[in-house]
């Protein structure tokens, strides 16, 4: 069944909208309710609620810049980047779904930390996990999207591959 341009178009927003959404509900929560580095331990040590501030990017890179610095490598050329992705998936139409929703997951989380970074001079970070092999630096719900919609696209192109591999019809003439 084909999609309309418009239909697709509206699909793809939403759900870069979700996850922006998803991701600021839950920082304007964190602001609100959990005080600076105050630990609340929902399942132990598993899963921890906490609220830091970070002033950089992933693992606070870039927080020693100086201000102009910071404008440049954390908010304008982020914002290039998320313009550039975000017009790559609305104006071409040949990406698998899987690979429409990893971009529309990534853009939407791009631009919630992007938002923060603008609005409030930080990226508010509040959740730890430790599931013994597999521990977490801080983290909030736009990384979450960001990571899931990397795995998506992974996924999508590994299958592609895959499939191209295992659909491909060599005739016995063309391996001499």
């Amino acid at each position: 069944m084909k999609v309309s341009k418009k239909t697709r178009i509206i699909a793809i927003l939403s759900l870069v909208f979700l996850n922006i959404s998803c991701d600021q509900i839950s920082k304007s929560i964190v602001r609100k309710t959990i005080e600076p580095y105050e630990r609340i331990e929902v399942l132990k040590n598993n899963f921890v609620l906490t609220k830091v501030e970070n002033t950089g990017a992933a693992y606070s890179l870039g927080s020693d810049l100086t201000p102009v610095l910071k404008i440049l490598v954390l908010q304008i050329l982020p914002i290039l980047v998320l313009l550039l992705l975000l017009r790559l998936l609305l104006i071409k139409v040949n990406y698998s779904k899987t690979t429409i929703i990893g971009l529309a997951f990534i853009i939407g989380g791009g631009i919630g930390n992007l938002f923060d970074r603008i609005v409030y001079g930080s990226v508010t970070d509040f959740l730890i996990m430790d599931l013994g092999i597999i521990k977490t630096e801080i983290f909030n719900i736009a990384d979450v999207s960001i990571m899931t919609g990397s795995v998506l696209i992974i996924l999508s192109t590994f299958l592609s591959k895959n499939e191209t591999f295992f659909t491909q019809k060599t005739s016995i003439h063309e391996l001499d």
